[in-house]
């Protein structure tokens, strides 16, 4: 451990979610000495329920303390994207070139490697092929969403990607760094960093707690990828953030009927939707495993539609929150505003309308719960187009969005870890050719 720790590194890359993972990626490839510590478990994914526990529940993510939300995020390598449902979204250039970032060519290789397809109809289960044929008739522009699986892969009738898929079907981080320390990475897992180190303001290593010590260590680059609430509280810790950090959750809702005439409750989640950008709202079929709906339904107060798993169809609304609330040192806060319910009250309305139209009756919603927070270290306020917040730190996650979001991160993440790569990568060839 300790021979590991006082290597000379070049980069010290905290956090293994998309875009720690592909920073790292990207670095590692060109020959950089790259450390990756990773504060959750490296075990292979499970699709267990107890793994998928441990990796997202309160204590791992955290409460939020306002209208009853939950806020969960994944604690593992791989981050939330060994626990999400599979989504990619385009980055919305028009937001990033704002800010003087273009990331088509990131974007472009990433798609010419990534699998990123929506799923052949042998893999939309029943319950979203029902929602489909329900939206379409009733007006809406329901279409297949890009799904970052491997086809050949994937199972019909399976349920366990929110679990971790452990069949290898769905893409999530892990691939990245797997990649990286086959160039040459160290990862450590179980290890919390706990603050920056910092030498006339320049950072040069980090302090981590593992295996029930103190350790430290140093690299001339620091990129902090912990989350939308993770990375402003290691700023703080570091002398560096405010302690209160307003942010964006992408809050979500699941609005649930049932049929007479249908038997499923197994299938990939968010094979098609239709997304309203002008009004903040995207929906999508949402069918959950048994516990999580059980959950969902008991949360709303629906003990009489516990047991109707088989029968439910489920539709997601997500919308686009207003920026506000607070990621603080050890909790965090965030209520609805009256925008947000007034998209809420929007979205749960056209949900129900096409769940009247597929025959549902029972329509119930639950209580709302946060999809991506994030929006916390934002482009333009905490981090440069850089993504720098001090010399020798960086930042790449959804801390840094700039603005309210509404969308799957994932790929944007990936493309920011990478122009974050490569543009590291250089700067340090940069350097090592003027010291020669």
């Amino acid at each position: 451990m300790e021979s590991l720790t006082q290597r000379p590194y070049d980069a010290i890359v905290v956090g293994t979610g998309p875009g720690g993972a592909s920073t790292a990626r990207e670095l590692a490839r060109a020959g950089a000495r790259v450390l990756i510590l990773e504060q959750g478990s490296a075990a292979p994914l499970a699709g267990t329920l107890g793994q998928m526990a441990g990796m997202a529940l309160p204590g791992r993510g955290a409460w939020l303390h306002r209208d009853a939300s939950l806020l969960v995020a994944g604690t593992g390598l791989g981050g939330s994207s060994a626990l999400n449902f599979a989504t990619a979204a385009a980055p919305p250039a028009a937001m990033f070139a704002a800010h003087g970032i273009d990331l088509a060519p990131a974007l472009a290789a990433l798609r010419a490697e990534l699998p990123l397809a929506p799923l052949p109809d042998s893999l939309v289960g029943p319950m979203a092929a029902r929602i489909m044929a329900a939206a379409r008739a009733a007006g809406f522009a329901w279409e297949k969403l890009d799904k970052m699986i491997r086809p050949q892969a994937c199972r019909s009738g399976c349920w366990r990607c929110v679990y971790g898929c452990p069949y290898g079907a769905k893409w999530s981080a892990r691939d990245f760094v797997e990649e990286a320390c086959r160039h040459g990475a160290v990862l450590l897992e179980r290890s919390r960093v706990r603050r920056v180190l910092l030498e006339d303001g320049r950072a040069v290593g980090v302090e981590f707690r593992r295996e029930g010590g103190t350790h430290t260590a140093r690299a001339q680059t620091v990129v902090l990828a912990g989350g939308g609430i993770g990375s402003p509280r290691l700023l703080h810790a570091s002398g560096l953030g405010p302690p209160l950090a307003p942010f964006f959750s992408d809050p979500v809702v699941a609005v649930m009927g049932s049929v007479e005439d249908i038997e499923g409750g197994a299938e990939v989640p968010m094979a098609a939707g239709a997304s309203f950008p002008g009004e903040g709202i995207a929906l999508a079929d949402l069918t959950l495993p048994v516990p999580m709906y059980a959950a969902f339904a008991l949360q709303a107060g629906r003990v009489d539609r516990v047991g109707a798993h088989r029968r439910t169809l489920s539709i997601m609304v997500k919308i686009r929150d207003d920026i506000g609330g607070a990621v603080g040192p050890r909790w965090v806060d965030k209520r609805l505003t009256p925008g947000d319910r007034a998209r809420f009250d929007r979205g749960i309305g056209m949900a129900r309308a096409i769940l009247e139209q597929a025959g549902a009756r029972q329509v119930f919603a639950t209580h709302h719960f946060a999809a991506h927070p994030g929006g916390s270290v934002r482009i333009g306020a905490g981090v440069d187009s850089e993504l720098r917040a001090a010399p020798g730190l960086y930042v790449c996650d959804a801390s840094v969005i700039p603005q309210p979001w509404g969308l799957p991160p994932t790929l944007t993440l990936l493309c920011l870890g990478k122009r974050l790569g490569a543009m590291l990568a250089g700067a340090r060839v940069s350097s090592a050719a003027v010291s020669r």
